[in-house]
């Protein structure tokens, strides 16, 4: 059997394939973070239970309305969206003027209140999601490597999904509204856009980001109400070490330190679980706007 640095090759192949399915599920919660932090300036702490929400919408599409997973993949993110919406026009739009912190104070409660509210509901056991019959089994790539299909789809979609979001912000004239009523609410409404209703718009997207990752995760993993917390504090880091608001370093650093981590689970797995924060550490210590922000 082939050896990598005294590691079988399917055992580096395996962690490797693990560390960038998580890679894809922090690159676009991070990505969904650092649209709306870059584009509204408030850090939503509730991040991680829009993301255990729209696991859950997929399962309550399955089980109460009988539609499977593909009618999920696109119904759930607009409903989670439009969830958001809802709450940033009635509650969080109110603190616009205040300090950021009164926001994380206010989305963080969301989070507590959304995760009881289901964990009464459901209890805390997790509950399974099955993989749609077309992305079932996988491919062989050498006699002794095996990436399964629906594992190779969610990293699909999670490339595909970060580089739309990123050229619709960064390349079209929706985008540069978006970037305009951020820099100069006045002005951009002296030229007849509805700031307000672009800002809502925006926080939408960015939880209805949080909840498609959330479906892509649901057949992986166990749908439970914690699954959202369980990942807050690593995209987080994530937003950290790409810079707070800069969509394309929260892309990258994603799919990077997810990779990452899955290699430190093959040399050095006492340390898989912190080495995201030791490099957020040095990350701050070395650049504190993040490897792709701009100092102030």
């Amino acid at each position: 059997m082939m050896m990598v640095f005294g590691i079988p090759l399917p055992a580096l192949f395996g962690q490797l394939v693990i560390g960038l399915i998580n890679g894809s599920f922090y690159a676009v919660l991070s990505l969904g973070f650092a649209v709306i932090f870059g584009l509204l300036n408030i850090v939503n702490f509730a991040h991680g239970a829009f993301y255990m929400v729209g696991a859950f919408s997929a399962w309550m599409l399955l089980n109460y309305l009988g539609l499977g997973y593909w009618p999920a993949l696109v119904l759930a993110p607009v409903i989670v969206g439009c969830l958001g919406m809802v709450l940033e026009r009635l509650v969080i739009s109110r603190l616009y003027k205040l300090d950021g912190l009164y926001v994380l104070l206010l989305t963080f409660g969301c989070t507590l209140v959304i995760q009881g509210g289901f964990r009464i509901a459901y209890g805390n056991s997790g509950m399974p999601y099955p993989v749609p019959g077309l992305l079932q089994g996988g491919f062989l790539l050498t006699d002794t490597l095996f990436l399964p299909t629906y594992r190779g789809w969610v990293v699909l979609v999670s490339v595909v999904v970060c580089l739309a979001t990123w050229w619709v912000i960064e390349k079209t004239k929706v985008g540069s509204y978006l970037r305009a009523a951020t820099e100069n609410a006045a002005m951009t409404e002296a030229f007849g856009i509805n700031v307000p209703r672009l800002l809502t718009v925006t926080f939408g997207v960015g939880v209805g980001l949080a909840a498609l990752a959330g479906v892509l995760a649901a057949p992986i993993y166990s749908v439970n109400p914690t699954m959202g917390s369980e990942l807050i504090i690593v995209v987080f880091a994530v937003v950290v070490i790409g810079g707070m608001g800069s969509i394309l370093g929260s892309i990258l650093t994603g799919f990077a330190l997810g990779v990452l981590e899955g290699l430190t689970k093959v040399f050095y797995p006492e340390a898989s679980g912190i080495v995201i924060f030791v490099i957020m550490v040095i990350v701050l210590c070395v650049k504190p706007a993040g490897l792709f922000g701009k100092s102030s």
